[in-house]
């Protein structure tokens, strides 16, 4: 086995001359940093719903299960323009994805929390991706199986 001396020297070496060419170099910014904004802040926004949870949407008749929570809006900038500005949700809110189903079909869709609703039906779902990715309790409820990461 090698010696990890030569390679900490050789490390040392390295990440000491950045140093001293970076104490060097003057840091210039190209705009003004806005007093306003958080700089790498974390979202401190707190999902109402929960991964498993049986949801409706408030407007468009369909319903489904969440199997994943973004804390704000994380889809694009298309996604979001395609939708009618006077129906557009605030992107400072959870988004969930769901397993989603009407009459019809079954997808997946990306809701914005001020747009669900629990949903108090005790109808079963039938999407055909839930039965991957959750166990049907005896109360009803969804459970993520052991092993699946969102």
């Amino acid at each position: 086995m090698a010696s990890g001396r030569k390679h900490n020297g050789w490390l040392k070496t390295l990440f000491g001359i950045r140093r001293r060419n970076a104490a060097r170099t003057a840091l210039v910014l190209d705009q003004r940093v806005d007093t306003n904004r958080r700089y790498n802040a974390i979202s401190m926004h707190v999902a109402k719903f929960q991964i498993g949870q049986v949801v409706r949407h408030r407007m468009f008749p369909f319903r489904g299960v969440i199997f994943d929570v973004d804390p704000q809006f994380g889809n694009t900038a298309e996604w979001y323009e395609s939708i009618p500005e006077e129906v557009r949700p605030r992107k400072d809110q959870p988004f969930y994805h769901l397993f989603a189903e009407n009459d019809r079909t079954h997808y997946v869709a990306y809701v914005s929390e001020q747009n669900l609703l629990p949903d108090e039906s005790e109808t079963p779902l039938t999407h055909p991706d839930i039965l991957e990715w959750f166990t049907l309790t005896g109360r009803g409820t969804y459970e993520l199986k052991k092993g699946v990461a969102n």
